[in-house]
């Protein structure tokens, strides 16, 4: 028996998200029955993300256990002839017995966008939220100040989430506009349930003039889901990736440099 971890990408327009569910199909249903069948074993992948309905990854991370003989490192080519071209598998390896996606520590990284113009670019559509109101991002950008650090985001995660503590920590957020297109890139130690797309609601808010700059902060605090911002719609969120930290946390070190360097030069926030 060995563990196979896989880095998966797909375009998550036509799925009822990651996980296994009743009502629709999923990635997490996808690669179990495909994978089942190219093995010719029961295989039921664990996932390091499990994204909604809609949103899209660069690099979810999920592992099985099989008893193949086929090297870990050929099963990315054996199972993209198999999976829809809307999902793509561009890595396999095996890693050990022990190894879990989502009991590893990592810095996980996600993108929002938004396509800010008069009209809605329809090659975008899928994968943008469309805004066109004015949007200033250099508000947005001293509002994401706030955000950064350790924070309890209860305000910022959907009503009754089941975890045991609503505390996590952002590394760093950079905020871009090129042309129409404007990306929040949020890098952390963990995400709840809705947190980006709340956040992203939330600065959105702010660069269209709605609310104050100081108004995060008073989110934060609240503690409370009322208090913060809309959940922005799906198609605009993307998982980039996840990189686990090893012995020496080069990782998770290198996101708190920039996080330190964000906290004393916050109109360097980008």
């Amino acid at each position: 028996m060995k563990r196979v971890k896989l880095k998966v990408a797909y375009d998550g327009t036509a799925y009822c998200g990651w996980q296994v569910q009743d009502n629709g199909e999923t990635i997490e249903g996808v690669l179990n029955r495909e994978l089942s069948r190219l093995l010719k074993e029961d295989i039921h992948v664990i996932g390091a993300s499990r994204t909604d309905s809609g949103v899209h990854s660069l690099g979810n991370v999920c592992v099985f256990d099989t008893e193949t003989r086929i090297p870990a490192e050929k099963i990315v080519y054996a199972i993209n002839q198999r999976l829809p071209l809307d999902i793509r598998v561009i890595e396999s390896t095996e890693v050990s017995p022990e190894f879990h996606p989502r009991h590893c520590r990592s810095v996980k990284t996600y993108e929002y966008r938004i396509w800010n113009d008069k009209f809605m670019n329809p090659t975008m559509r899928l994968y943008t939220k469309f805004c066109y109101y004015p949007i200033d991002v250099e508000k947005m950008r001293r509002a994401a100040v706030y955000l950064l650090g350790e924070h309890d985001f209860k305000s910022f995660c959907s009503v009754n989430t089941a975890v045991k503590s609503t505390v996590r920590t952002i590394y760093k957020i950079d905020i871009e506009k090129e042309g129409c297109l404007i990306t929040i890139r949020i890098k952390g130690n963990g995400f709840l349930y809705n947190m980006v797309r709340i956040i992203a609601g939330s600065l959105l808010n702010v660069g269209m003039n709605l609310k104050k700059e100081e108004s995060i902060k008073e989110m934060l605090e609240a503690c409370d889901r009322q208090a913060a911002g809309p959940t922005a719609e799906a198609c605009g969120l993307t998982m980039i990736g996840l990189q686990y930290i090893d012995g020496d946390d080069k990782a998770i070190n290198s996101a708190q440099i920039n996080h330190k360097n964000d906290i004393d030069t916050p109109d360097n926030v980008v």
